[in-house]
């Protein structure tokens, strides 16, 4: 099946991503998620689509934190 629909453990395991990475970035808006009820899902077709759009676009970063000497 092509258009396979993964969970949120099962989409950070493909995209080999911390599951808390992978929340924050579907809250966000930065990777195709749809919350169904009070879980997240995630289609395999759509994600395949957006890492492709990634290779040379926008990438998720994490905030820079400034240490205090």
């Amino acid at each position: 099946m092509d258009d396979q629909i993964l969970t949120l453990e099962e989409a950070s395991r493909y995209l080999k991503l911390h599951k808390g990475t992978v929340y924050r970035m579907a809250r966000a808006g930065k990777i195709p998620a749809s919350k169904v009820g009070k879980v997240w899902r995630f289609r395999r077709l759509r994600i395949d689509k957006w890492l492709e759009r990634q290779e040379n676009g926008p990438r998720f970063h994490r905030k820079s934190r400034v240490r205090k000497r």
